[in-house]
């Protein structure tokens, strides 16, 4: 029997910037093996654009996709793992069917720095801190074995 992909939500408060970057950082790292989504409580209407920015300038990824989306459209959903990068989030994040792994990384939001050279610095801090974050848990026996 072949087991199906490993599937994460990743969650923060807008679903604008960190948990956006983590979705498309972890898409990327994985080589698309992770079924991944992020959502928000409280979802932006848009993605940060120097989420957007750092995103293509420094890792090179495709951002066409990305978007915004609420939480509520996957309460049903299972999911193998829950990540949360804000700490609203995490206070606040529902239980899912299947008892998903619950994993908290607390990530200040870059959005929130009100220097324009400071807040691209952010931005760029807080990817290569969840790229970091993310190589260290693809590189965990138990999730390899599910790659």
């Amino acid at each position: 029997m072949t087991q199906r992909s490993l599937s994460v939500l990743i969650l923060c408060t807008g679903n604008s910037a960190r948990s956006q970057m983590a979705e498309a950082l972890l898409r990327q790292l994985s080589d698309g093996r992770v079924d991944v989504v992020s959502a928000g409580s409280a979802p932006q209407p848009h993605v940060h654009p120097m989420a957007v920015a750092t995103l293509q300038s420094e890792f090179g990824i495709d951002t066409t996709g990305l978007h915004p989306k609420s939480l509520s459209q996957f309460l049903g959903r299972h999911f193998d793992y829950v990540i949360t990068v804000c700490d609203r989030a995490a206070e606040a994040c529902p239980v899912f069917p299947g008892a998903p792994e619950r994993i908290h990384w607390s990530f200040e939001d870059p959005a929130a720095v009100k220097n324009d050279n400071q807040r691209r610095r952010a931005f760029e801090q807080v990817a290569a801190g969840l790229t970091d974050r993310l190589r260290s848990w693809l590189a965990l026996p138990k999730v390899q074995s599910r790659l």
